[in-house]
């Protein structure tokens, strides 16, 4: 057994512990034990009764290695945390905790380290509310915390923090937006990555963009947004990588990269990845989630259903998977296109379906004299549009289809150098 390694026991109210494991495998933590409890609703004080407690208790007094840490699989109340703790002697992680912690191993840039901070702090919060009424009431603060005062001094800490850091990525929020409309304004169109994490968002779009953005097998490895220039299209599509949907998001997380989790919201096609190589039933529990959480930021935009890893063998076969979305209503008034980033199967179905959902294209018919300036505003439109027909022969006859918010800057840029709008 790796030494680095931090030794977990999970505990749940469910048998369904598959994605707590990944999370804790994520952070190279070595699962040594898992109690399940059933029951419906946790226990008010401790989130599991009290034989249970006592079990994990035990197990952690006497095993012959030392536990280093408790994951919880749910979201704990302050006050169950404080009891935990206490009466576990080691630390413990509830869910959001652990997918916190995640985030800030993952987070590189500036803004997602900000992002995550954020959300730290936030968390934090009713945590040490929690801390400060216990050490007014005369009890000690707990097992990872300090005296009344120190406590004290930290909550105030941290509402100065959140406060700084809020200003700071609303600046940097307001800098987006500018980018966005530049883009908007320049004839792009901008498509959005989004998924349940881990479904192979990342690879779809180094596969698309010609580049080679962070694609790692393993949770969370986009945070910060990434925006790539589609290569394999005529026209300017830009496409962005977003921070990957898990199942009960935390709050803390969506308000803190709302301005990342904006780009979905802003998109004019939304790219819905799913990765259906896995089971039907997990297949449809995340591609629900992930719409679910795509109502919850506002996204209102076409969303073309991604089913991605059609290479690997799911076990089961993909027209049934595909027919139990139609049944679930899941695949409602949305394309589905199968997929395989690994061997570059039905990209070009998937481009050619992005292309039929784009806001509707101006169409525009035109003929310039043959000159050095034509020659360089026909270039400028290969960047900006799609010229679908040229001709060169008296004079310089080109059909192009673009974005309708720059239509009347091409027919401009047209009159001025000597040539007419035909239709």
């Amino acid at each position: 057994m790796n030494e680095n390694k931090k030794k977990a026991v999970i505990a749940s109210l469910t048998d369904d512990v598959s994605e707590i494991e990944q999370l804790a495998d994520s952070l190279n933590h070595c699962i040594v034990e898992t109690f399940i409890q059933h029951r419906e609703l946790p226990d008010v004080n401790s989130y599991f009764g009290f034989g249970k407690v006592e079990e994990i208790k035990e197990f952690i007094d006497n095993h012959y290695e030392n536990v280093d840490l408790v994951i919880v699989d749910g979201e704990l109340k302050p006050s169950q945390w404080f009891t935990l703790e206490k009466k576990l002697n080691v630390e413990v992680y509830d869910r959001v905790r652990l997918i916190l912690a995640i985030f800030k191993e993952r987070a590189e840039r500036k803004e997602a380290r900000l992002q995550v901070k954020l959300a730290e702090l936030q968390y934090e919060k009713p945590f040490v509310r929690e801390l400060i009424h216990r050490a007014r009431s005369g009890e000690h603060p707990g097992f990872m915390a300090g005296g009344e005062y120190q406590v004290d001094d930290y909550f105030e800490m941290i509402k100065k923090q959140i406060k700084k850091i809020r200003e700071s990525l609303e600046k940097i929020r307001d800098e987006r937006e500018v980018h966005r409309r530049q883009r908007h304004t320049s004839g792009f169109y901008l498509i959005s990555l989004a998924g349940y994490t881990n479904a192979g968002k990342s690879s779809l779009m180094n596969l698309l963009s010609g580049e080679e953005v962070k694609a790692e097998g393993r949770l969370f490895s986009t945070l910060s947004t990434t925006t790539r220039k589609i290569y394999k299209t005529n026209l300017p599509i830009l496409l962005t990588d977003t921070v990957g949907f898990i199942q009960n998001l935390p709050t803390e997380i969506i308000d803190a990269f709302h301005s990342t989790l904006e780009e979905i919201e802003v998109a004019d096609v939304i790219l819905l990845v799913a990765d259906v190589s896995e089971k039907s039933e997990i297949v449809e529990r995340k591609l629900k989630i992930s719409l679910d959480e795509l109502v919850g930021i506002g996204a209102t935009s076409p969303v073309i259903i991604v089913l991605n890893k059609i290479d690997l063998p799911s076990g089961e076969n993909l027209d049934e998977i595909i027919e139990s979305l139609q049944k679930l209503g899941l695949t409602n008034n949305r394309k589905v296109i199968p997929i395989s980033v690994k061997n570059r199967k039905n990209i070009d179905l998937l481009l050619n379906a992005i292309y039929e959902l784009l806001p509707q294209l101006a169409k525009i018919k035109m003929r310039m004299p043959i000159n050095e300036k034509t020659q360089s505003f026909v270039s400028w439109i290969y960047e900006k549009a799609y010229i679908s027909e040229i001709s060169y022969k008296d004079c310089v006859t080109l059909s192009v289809e673009c974005n309708t918010k720059i239509k009347d800057k091409i027919v401009t840029k047209c009159r001025n150098f000597g040539g007419f709008v035909i239709k």
